[in-house]
């Protein structure tokens, strides 16, 4: 295994023997992939350690039009078919370059069933055939689509509004809540699960967790090289560490993985936050690595932050506890 013995000892014992399972398997590394395959082979492997996939009440696949015309897919899910609920806005990780609508189906709806709350999924484009900032316009979009004509359209409570992501999802949903305070669109939270915040991979954590689990600086390095350019790197779109401003933005849930590269600046943006007076409520989830959220199956920190997560959304938007 690449990674130091002493990282692997801050492993929980069940992620330590997910890792050591991962490692053996006979799957190419998706950094030694071109990008095309790299997304077949992350599709293939969707479900693999997720929880049971919930049946909800209503599931609606839909389009939602980019600035540029380009019809943006999506998908609606709700515990019921009542009008006026709660919505979220979500965007999916994968390194702005493989995910979709169908590896984050699951988590999706298991939030969406825990809160009560109605989750929209956006397929926003991808790299390394749509670069920066197509992905951020993409999520921008579909969040004015929501805010307005849109979520009215479909029965949703649009004065109830929050956006969250995980990984580079969750940066979009950073950089989409800080243009919503900037277009006069109330949001109740920004859910930020591991989310990318800083230019450059530089802070202690990369350093430590350089040869991953999981994730590495290899692939870290693989997936941005296809995103975007190294002068853009400084824009607040790609970096919302790098915003001036942070004050006035909607309050903050974020969900970090302990035994992650990106822990650091996750830690760094709830600071940013907290110093401009924004609400943070900042969960690091022990001995576990990035992507976690996704094998419920197998770690019980993912199905814990499962719960915190609704639990977050159901305060913001005001709804009961679960099971009231």
């Amino acid at each position: 295994m690449n990674h130091r013995p002493d990282i692997h000892a801050r492993l929980t014992p069940a992620m330590r023997l997910l890792v050591e399972r991962m490692a053996q398997a006979p799957h190419p590394p998706l950094h030694t992939l071109a990008a095309a395959e790299a997304k077949t082979a992350y599709a293939k492997s969707i479900g693999v350690l997720d929880v049971p996939k919930p049946e909800l009440a209503r599931v609606e696949d839909l389009h939602i039009p980019a600035r540029d015309g380009f019809q943006l897919r999506a998908r609606l899910v709700a515990p019921s078919h009542d009008a006026g609920l709660p919505v979220l806005l979500y965007t999916h990780g994968g390194g702005f370059t493989i995910g979709s609508i169908e590896s984050h189906d699951t988590f999706c709806r298991v939030l969406s069933q825990q809160s009560g709350a109605a989750v929209l999924s956006l397929d926003y484009r991808l790299a390394p055939e749509w670069r920066f900032p197509t992905a951020v316009h993409d999520a921008w979009d579909a969040l004015h689509w929501l805010a307005g004509e849109g979520g009215a359209a479909r029965r949703l409570d649009t004065s109830r509004i929050a956006v969250g992501g995980d990984s580079a999802g969750g940066t979009l949903a950073a950089v989409s809540a800080l243009h919503a305070r900037d277009q006069g669109i109330k949001l109740a939270l920004q859910l930020l699960i591991y989310p990318g915040t800083t230019d450059h991979q530089d802070t202690d954590s990369h350093a430590l967790f350089e040869h991953g689990p999981v994730l590495d600086k290899v692939l870290i390095d693989w997936f941005f090289d296809h995103y975007i350019d190294g002068v853009d790197r400084s824009d607040w779109r790609f970096a919302p560490l790098k915003s001036a401003e942070v004050d006035g933005v909607a309050p903050a849930w974020v969900g970090l993985a302990e035994c992650d590269p990106l822990v650091d600046e996750g830690i760094l943006y709830a600071d940013k936050l907290r110093l401009a007076g924004v609400p943070v409520d900042l969960e690091i989830y022990r001995g576990v690595v990035h992507g976690f959220i996704t094998m419920g199956r197998a770690i019980a920190e993912a199905r814990q932050l499962h719960h915190d997560a609704a639990a977050a959304l159901r305060h913001a938007f005001g709804l009961p506890p679960s099971g009231a």
